[in-house]
């Protein structure tokens, strides 16, 4: 069997959830049961990743905390991969370009982001994985002084970056083109040439968000597709998804499957981002295990055994689809697929 694990995310139990409307927050409980029922001819997920904000688990977790979510998730089977810390501004973070005062609530996220990552690893019950930022501001206040918020980012990365390293930890921003100077694949490398540590803050590939790139919605002078693209034509998106997956991928520490119909969808802070599908979406644009493999094997094919898992990452779903076990069958079907062609 491949070393390459298959984890599934919780956030998609919270993100886009509201207690006070219909969708309300799937609880995390809910999230491992449904992680840890399905099945796939005799296979299953070998872990989850997890969002550090309430209702799920708590950035002020304390080690007793930690220790019975350890024994809830391994009791299941399952183990603990990559973390996200709550850096934006409605969870306690603030801009990494903003005030010195929203830097510091930044830094402070990843900090106690990192520390129950460490937390975790200690317990055993997390062999691998990292923590997930972004740089929590718009492409349009980002855009208002491109310059001097484009260094102030790199300085908030590099601060957090040594933040990392002092846990034994890595961070991986996520190509989600709400946020500014990561809204195209240019911005994005820009950001991460600029902090220059390779080894500790890198890229996050989400199939469904990277793939918004190639379009342009939120920084029209980076698209790699013409405006008038024809869904058809697979052999234009293949080369200009190849170039920016050639682009990226040196700098990829995280990688998530996912699927997305061309559209973007969101509110609020996560505007015009990326809309993810199931993986059998009949609209969904991508041919998943194909564009898996531009991350997954390097620019001539080679397997890159770079990710020791890989993560379904979907949210913004009605809670009637995610409460469906079938949901989870067939993504879990999904990433058996990517594994199989990509993963020995």
């Amino acid at each position: 069997m491949s070393k390459l694990k298959i984890h599934n995310a919780a956030w998609p139990g919270v993100v886009g959830k509201d207690p006070d409307t219909d969708q309300p927050p799937i609880s995390l409980d809910r999230m491992l049961e449904l992680t840890a029922k399905a099945e796939v001819n005799g296979q299953k997920f070998d872990g989850i990743d997890l969002f550090l904000f309430d209702p799920h688990v708590s950035i002020d977790s304390s080690a007793d905390d930690l220790k019975a979510l350890a024994d809830k998730v391994q009791g299941l089977g399952l183990e603990i991969g990559s973390l996200v810390a709550p850096v934006w501004e409605p969870t306690g973070g603030g801009s990494a370009c903003g005030s010195e005062e929203e830097r510091k609530l930044f830094l402070e996220a990843v900090r106690k982001g990192c520390s129950i990552a460490k937390d975790l690893r200690d317990l055993g019950v997390r062999p691998n994985g990292l923590v997930r930022i972004d740089t929590s501001v718009d492409p349009q206040t980002w855009a208002s002084d491109q310059e001097a918020n484009n260094a102030l980012i790199i300085e908030t990365f590099k601060e957090a970056g040594k933040i990392a390293q002092d846990h034994g930890e890595k961070l991986a921003a996520e190509g989600e083109i709400c946020w500014g100077g990561m809204h195209s694949w240019r911005y994005m490398l820009d950001i991460l040439e600029g902090v220059g540590l390779p080894e500790t803050v890198g890229f996050q590939c989400d199939l469904a968000h990277s793939m918004l790139y190639l379009l342009g919605y939120n920084a029209p002078e980076h698209r790699l597709l013409p405006e008038d693209f024809d869904w058809n034509d697979k052999d234009t998106f293949q080369a200009a998804y190849k170039k920016m997956a050639d682009a990226l991928r040196p700098w990829t520490l995280d990688f998530h499957v996912a699927q997305n119909d061309g559209t973007v969808h969101g509110s609020g802070s996560h505007d015009k981002t990326g809309r993810h599908c199931l993986p059998n979406d009949p609209n969904g644009k991508l041919d998943i295990t194909w564009a898996a493999g531009c991350w997954l094997r390097d620019e001539n094919g080679a397997l890159l055994n770079a990710f020791n898992h890989i993560c379904w990452d979907g949210c913004m779903f009605d809670n009637a689809v995610l409460e469906n076990p079938q949901t989870w069958n067939d993504i879990l079907a999904t990433m058996l697929d990517v594994r199989n062609a990509h993963g020995e």
